[in-house]
C-alpha cells in the first residue's frame, strides 16, 4: 500500500463513502468508480480514508498521481518495482506492460488513479483490465467511458465543516468559538481546502476568526495564495483553480465567463443573463464555454433550467485581482465587472408593472445586490453611471412590489452616484431626484 498521507482528521462524507461501499464486485469484471468535483473538495482526501479503511479487503493497493500520461506510465512502471525489485533495470516501456499484464491476470487488488485531467488517458488501461477495482478522482465531470460510474462530491455540510475546522485549530494549539467557527465557514462556502487552510492559518498565526475575515476582506489575493509555514503553494485555493483554469487557456472565453459570473450572487444565474456574458462571441460559443467550465466543475448546470451556480469562494477569487495569476490580471477583472454590468442591464425586463416580468425581476434583484456591493471598493465613475441606471431600473421593480426600503436604498446610491459622476443638473441626476422623491412620498415621508 502506498497511499500518500496517513490522515489524521477525516468528517463526514457518509453518503459518499457508503457509496464506495456499495460497487458490486463480480468476478471478471473491472470496477471503475469516478469521483469528481471541484478542486479543493475533497476527492482525494475521501478516496485516501476508503481505501485505509479497506486494506484489509484488497493486494495490493496502489496510488498513482496520474495527471499525465506520463505520470501514469511512471505510476505503472513504479508498481512493477514494487511487486517485482529484480525487474527494475527492463526500459520503462516493458516494466509499464508487465503491471498492465500483472493486474489483467490478478484480482483482490485496488488501483487508485489520482487527479486524472483527461478521461481519454485513462481508456487505454481500463479497456485492458477485465478485473479488479479502480478508484479515479478528477475534476472532470464528463467524458467517461460507459464501464466509469461517476460520482459528483460536493462541499461539507456545515456542521461538518464546522467540526473539521476546530479540529484543525484544536489540534495547533488553539481555540476557536462556534459561532466564529460557523460564520468563517459559511464565508468560506463550506469548501474543505479552504477550511483547511484557514484553520491551519489560524492555528499558526493564533489570528482570531474576527481578524481572519477582515483579511480576508482587505487582502483577499494574499489570503487566498498564501498558507501556512510548510503548505504547499500548489495546495492553496488559488493555486488550485488556476490549474484548472490553465487547461481551459485553449480558448479565453471560459474565463472571461467565469470572472463576470464572480460578480453576481452565488445562487443561480438564469440562462437569460449569463448568455448576454459572451461579449459579441455568440449564443453556440458561449453555451459552448459554460458546458467546459461545467465540466471542470467550476460551475453546476440546472438541467431543467439552464441557470448556472458558482461556488461563493470560487467566486470571490476569481473577480480578485493577482498581477501573478494570469487569469485574474487586474484590467481582466475591470473588464469582466463591466461585462456583468452591462448583461445584467440588458436582462432586466423592460416594463416592470408587467406580472408576467416578476418571476425574472425577483431573480435578478439578489444579483444586482452583489454586483453593486461587491463594486463598491473598487468603483470607477464608469462603474457609478452603469450602475445607477441599473439601481434606477430595478428600484421601480421594488416600489411597485411595496418594497421601500429596498427601493429607497437603491435610489438614494443611485442619486449619489449621479451627482459625483455627473453633476447635480443632468437630466439623469434629476430624474433620480424625482424617483427618489416620489419612493419617500409612497413611504409617507415628506421631510
Amino acid at each position: 500500500m502506498n497511499l500518500p498521507v496517513r490522515l489524521r482528521l477525516f468528517v463526514g462524507r457518509e453518503d459518499a463513502l457508503g457509496w464506495l461501499d456499495s460497487a458490486a464486485q463480480d468476478p471478471g469484471v473491472v470496477v471503475v468508480q469516478a469521483v469528481h468535483g471541484l478542486g479543493g473538495i475533497g476527492k482525494s482526501t475521501l478516496v485516501a480514508r476508503w481505501a485505509a479503511t479497506h486494506r484489509d479487503q484488497h493486494r495490493p493497493i496502489w496510488w498513482i498521481t496520474a495527471d499525465s500520461p506520463a505520470a501514469l506510465d511512471a505510476g505503472l512502471v513504479a508498481l512493477t518495482v514494487a511487486l517485482q525489485p529484480a525487474l527494475a533495470a527492463l526500459p520503462s516501456p516493458s516494466l509499464r506492460e508487465w503491471a498492465v499484464r500483472w493486474l489483467a491476470c490478478h484480482d483482490g487488488w485496488l488501483l487508485i488513479l489520482d487527479n486524472v485531467t483527461d478521461p481519454a488517458h485513462i481508456a487505454d488501461l481500463v479497456g485492458r483490465l477485465p478485473g479488479g477495482r479502480i478508484l479515479v478522482t478528477s475534476r472532470r465531470a464528463t467524458g467517461w467511458p460507459d464501464i466509469v460510474t461517476p460520482l459528483r462530491l460536493d462541499v461539507l455540510e456545515p456542521g461538518q465543516a464546522v467540526a473539521l475546522l476546530t479540529a484543525i485549530v484544536s489540534q495547533g494549539g488553539g481555540v476557536i468559538d462556534p459561532a466564529g467557527a460557523a460564520a468563517l465557514c459559511v464565508e468560506l462556502g463550506h469548501l474543505p481546502l479552504a477550511v483547511e487552510q484557514a484553520g491551519a492559518y489560524l492555528a499558526q498565526t493564533r489570528t482570531s476568526v474576527g481578524d481572519y475575515l477582515r483579511l480576508l476582506a482587505q487582502h483577499p489575493a494574499a489570503m487566498y495564495r498564501d498558507g501556512e509555514e510548510g503548505r504547499a503553494a500548489e495546495r492553496t485555493i488559488a493555486r488550485v483553480w488556476q490549474v484548472t483554469l490553465d487547461a481551459l487557456a485553449d480558448d479565453p472565453l471560459p474565463g472571461r465567463l467565469l470572472r463576470a459570473l464572480a460578480w453576481y450572487a452565488p445562487e443561480a444565474v438564469p440562462r437569460s443573463l449569463w448568455h448576454h456574458l459572451g461579449d459579441g462571441a455568440g449564443e453556440p460559443a458561449v453555451t459552448r464555454a459554460v458546458g467546459r467550465l461545467a465540466a471542470y466543475n467550476m460551475l453546476s448546470i440546472d438541467p431543467a433550467t439552464r441557470a448556472v451556480t458558482v461556488h461563493r469562494l470560487v467566486q470571490a477569487v476569481a473577480r480578485t485581482p493577482d498581477p501573478d495569476d494570469p487569469h485574474r490580471q487586474p484590467d481582466d477583472i475591470t473588464t469582466a465587472r463591466t461585462a456583468a454590468t452591462i448583461a445584467l442591464t440588458t436582462a432586466l425586463p423592460d416594463d416592470w408593472r408587467d406580472p408576467t416580468t416578476w418571476p425574472t425581476w425577483r431573480t435578478l434583484v439578489p444579483h444586482v445586490d452583489v454586483l453593486v456591493s461587491q463594486t463598491r471598493a473598487h468603483a470607477t465613475d464608469s462603474d457609478r453611471v452603469a450602475q445607477a441606471h441599473l439601481l434606477n431600473a430595478t428600484s421601480l421593480f421594488l416600489l411597485d412590489q411595496g418594497n421601500l426600503p429596498h427601493a429607497i436604498a437603491y435610489l438614494k446610491q443611485a442619486l449619489a452616484d449621479r451627482r459625483r459622476v455627473l453633476g447635480n443638473d443632468h437630466p439623469d441626476t434629476l430624474a433620480s431626484v424625482n424617483n427618489l422623491a416620489g419612493a419617500y412620498d409612497s413611504a409617507g415621508d415628506l421631510g
